[in-house]
């Protein structure tokens, strides 16, 4: 089974912002500031590219297992993509109506830029998928228990 590329890594947040453009980073600096204060963890770079907070583990019934972190995003050149991996059906309709310009996937959020949305709005759509995977942790480790 292959393994997971996106990792935790040591390399320092400041130094991957280092690489980003000067709007850019001063984005990604109020990202890190919100979802730091959301979930009361440090930004870890994840991979080459992601910027996440706190983790979670997770097991498909495939097998297929791994970490990931519980909130996360990137800087990239064309847009912030920030990551709700439990995906957007079902659960951010009335928010995505109200967040402003933006474009979704499956479980990506892509802003052009932070001035075009409510920021507002980004910030409950971000504590509502804390909540959501703080509470999927907390099911997992009392299922272990019973094992």
């Amino acid at each position: 089974m292959a393994e997971n590329k996106t990792k935790p890594t040591q390399y320092p947040v400041d130094d991957f912002l280092s690489t980003v453009g000067q709007k850019r980073q001063s984005e990604a600096n109020t990202l890190i500031a919100l979802m730091q204060e959301i979930s009361s963890h440090p930004p870890v770079m994840w991979g080459t590219s992601i910027i996440g907070f706190d983790s979670v583990h997770y097991r498909y019934a495939s097998g297929r297992e791994g970490d990931m972190p519980l909130l996360a995003f990137s800087p990239r050149k064309t847009s912030l993509t920030i990551y709700f991996s439990e995906g957007f059906e079902g659960r951010y309709e009335k928010e995505l109506e109200l967040l402003g310009k933006h474009r979704t996937s499956v479980s990506c959020l892509y802003i052009n830029k932070l001035d075009d949305i409510d920021l507002s709005v980004l910030e409950s759509m971000i504590k509502k998928s804390w909540k959501y995977w703080k509470s999927f942790q907390k099911m997992s480790e009392e299922k272990e228990d019973l094992s």
